[in-house]
Parts: C-alpha cells; sequence; structure tokens
C-alpha cells in the first residue's frame, strides 16, 4: 500500500509541475538544428534565430491553453518585436493544416508559423508533446528557459528584457 501512496504522490507532483517551467540557465544549450516551413510558403532555420531573443511556442488550434494564451503571446511580441524580439509559433503534427492557418488569419497572428508536418521540429526541441511548450532563445540561439503550460507572462517580460539588453 506504501508504495500506492508514493507512485500517487509522484503522479501528482508530476501534474501539478504541468504549469511550471525548466530554467536552463548558465548552462544553456543550443537550440537544436530546425528547419522550419511558414504558412506562407517560406522557411526559416535556427541559425535565423541568432540575433534576437525569440519565442518559440509549440501549440495545437485543440489547446485550450494554447488559445487562451494567444493573445498574452501577441501582445508579448508587439511590445518587443521593435526591439530585436521575435515569435515563431509552431503548430503540432496532428493538427490539422487548415485549422492552423484559419487561426492564424482570424487572430491577425503577428509572428511567423511554422507547421510540424512530421513531428520531427517537436522531437528534435525534446521530443514535444504537450502543448503549450515554449522555450526562450537568446541571441546566441541558446535555450534559456522552457515553459510547459501558460508562462506567467510578468515574469517572461522581466526575462526577455534582460536578454535583450545583453550583447
Amino acid at each position: 500500500m506504501a508504495i500506492k501512496h508514493i507512485v500517487a504522490g509522484v503522479a501528482l507532483a508530476a501534474f501539478a509541475g504541468l504549469g511550471a517551467y525548466v530554467y536552463v540557465g548558465e548552462g544553456a544549450q543550443a537550440a537544436p538544428s530546425s528547419h522550419f516551413v511558414l504558412l506562407d510558403g517560406s522557411s526559416k532555420s535556427t541559425q535565423d534565430l541568432q540575433g534576437q531573443v525569440t519565442l518559440v511556442n509549440f501549440w495545437a488550434t485543440s489547446c485550450v491553453t494554447c488559445v487562451a494564451e494567444m493573445p498574452d503571446i501577441i501582445a508579448t511580441h508587439n511590445k518587443y518585436k521593435d526591439k530585436g524580439y521575435d515569435t515563431l509559433a509552431v503548430a503540432m503534427q496532428y493538427d490539422p493544416p487548415s485549422y492552423v492557418v484559419n487561426f492564424a488569419q482570424s487572430r491577425q497572428l503577428p509572428f511567423h508559423v511554422a507547421l510540424d508536418n512530421t513531428g520531427n521540429i517537436a522531437k528534435a526541441w525534446g521530443d514535444v508533446k504537450l502543448t503549450p511548450t515554449t522555450y526562450i532563445v537568446n541571441k546566441r540561439g541558446e535555450i534559456v528557459k522552457t515553459y510547459i503550460g501558460a508562462p506567467n507572462f510578468e515574469e517572461l517580460h522581466q526575462l526577455i528584457e534582460k536578454l535583450l539588453a545583453q550583447t
């Protein structure tokens, strides 16, 4: 019976942690080499992210939290876009492309949206399965923070400002 309580406790702790984030810190790892196909047919690579602070958000149109956080992601993008900040929203493999296009157009998303048709991008970025999963990439192309679940946007803005101030 004790094992059942331990397993339940671990499962509860894991579930409670879904809204938290993982901070990579000083030992920041390079963002995985990836090729993003954007809705307009153009493409971006991880190398294109260097020189700016970038929020990379894995999301889906069927994800309630993703849809709920999108206005805050838009506001964050608009607040910092002229200061060396960019946003890249990566739609999950299971999200029908027509739904993603409709969502991006109907909400006038002001940033790049990529389709991960094969699931290879999500796999490369830590085998992302939970949405939303958001990575903050510094100007050197290193992941400095990961959020699983919606970020605390006040804290996120402080981090973005700190990263934008770095050379």
